[in-house]
């Protein structure tokens, strides 16, 4: 019996022990499969990421803004939206699919990059901090640690250091300006920057058509005149809109006018207070006029070429809104205007002698057709003054 169960354990045995070697040969072939799909796998995205940088004719190792740019060219002359003539669909959907790879493959090998750089420091930043450890010279730590020789020549040379930093810095802020405003104009920040205007528009519209209806729910146009009456039609000039002058014609009822208007009306009525007031200091002074009557004259003269001063003022404002090329205006010019009420007064003088002759016979009565004539004359003259 003995011999039989030691026989039976040696058999359980050597099946346990082979079953045991046949699960370690399947874990390491399982454990080769994937070693070997991975390396496979590994080699075709590297196929592929090369594949990509010639897509994008770019060499490993290029920056993030190498690839930007490579993409920015490419979308232009590949777009469908582009004017190019080598546009195309598909084309511009492996170019962009390129690009996404190759930017995320260098940026992995960029924080790769810093990565070793950082823990390379930190493992100098170890050994220096067991390396030395008794104090060091005050010069020596000045300077961020650039320059050699003596304290004076240290600081020259660590000025000469700072002024090419501080050059460098500056170009490369100009670079990156460029590139941003070479960004800014291209197609795809064109189509976002309307796309979001577009929605802006939008939400304003449904915003006014929300408290449109709110107000009108609420009764707020109930109490107007013309509730329930249509709008009138223009029936005038063909070629104007009708809408246009339908809402034109509304903002006049309701007491808005066009600033460009208004300030042509206040010109207007300006230029004639001016006129009429320099005209009334001549009639308040004597003809001939005495040395302090000339001196009062002449400030009123300078007055009035300071009001003109800035009336021309208000007429370059009013030349820069007015929409009608035809209804700009000129400056006005004093001198002229101080003539022309200078002419005036003389007028008004000799008609006033003439109107206070009164005849005193008969052969007087002869001689006042003529003189009546005259003053007709005169009158009319005057009418053309003021007109002007």
């Amino acid at each position: 019996m003995n011999t039989m169960y030691t026989m039976m354990a040696r058999i359980l045995r050597t099946h346990l022990i082979n079953s045991s070697l046949i699960l370690d040969r399947v874990k390491m072939l399982s454990c080769l499969s994937v070693i070997r799909n991975r390396m496979i796998s590994s080699h075709k995205s590297k196929k592929k990421i090369r594949e990509y940088y010639r897509l994008l004719n770019l060499d490993e190792g290029c920056s993030v803004e190498d690839v930007r740019e490579s993409f920015r060219k490419l979308a232009k002359q590949y777009h469908p939206d582009s004017s190019c003539s080598a546009a195309d669909s598909a084309t511009f959907i492996r170019i962009e699919e390129a690009y996404r790879n190759v930017l995320s493959h260098v940026i992995e090998q960029t924080n790769a990059r810093q990565n070793k750089v950082e823990e390379t420091q930190e493992e100098e930043e170890g050994e220096e901090k067991f390396k030395y450890n008794t104090p060091q010279h005050r010069h020596y730590l000045s300077f961020e640690g650039i320059g050699f020789g003596t304290p004076s020549q240290r600081e020259k040379q660590y000025r000469q250091f700072r002024a090419d930093r501080a050059t460098e810095q500056v170009m490369e802020y100009q670079k990156q300006k460029l590139q941003r405003q070479d960004f800014a104009n291209s197609v795809a920040v064109k189509d976002v920057r309307q796309s979001r205007e577009q929605k802006i528009t939008q939400a304003i519209e449904r915003l006014v058509e929300d408290l449109i209806q709110e107000s009108m729910a609420k009764g707020d146009f109930d109490n107007l005149s013309g509730k329930g009456k249509p709008l009138k039609k223009f029936s005038g000039c063909s070629y104007i809109d009708p809408m246009t002058h339908n809402l034109n014609r509304i903002l006049i009822d309701n007491g808005y006018q066009p600033e460009w208007i208004l300030m042509q009306k206040e010109i207007s009525d300006t230029i004639e207070q001016l006129r009429e007031t320099i005209l009334e200091s001549r009639k308040k002074l004597g003809n001939p006029m005495t040395p302090a009557e000339q001196r009062q004259w002449n400030e009123v003269c300078k007055q009035f070429e300071e009001n003109i001063r800035k009336l021309n003022k208000r007429i370059n404002d009013f030349n820069l809104i007015v929409p009608i090329l035809t209804r700009q205006k000129v400056h006005f010019d004093a001198q002229k205007e101080i003539s022309r009420a200078q002419k005036l007064y003389e007028t008004l003088i000799k008609t006033k002698e003439v109107t206070d002759k009164s005849p005193n016979d008969i052969d007087q009565r002869e001689e006042k057709t003529p003189g009546v004539k005259t003053g007709f004359l005169n009158w009319i003259n005057l009418w053309k003054f003021i007109k002007i």
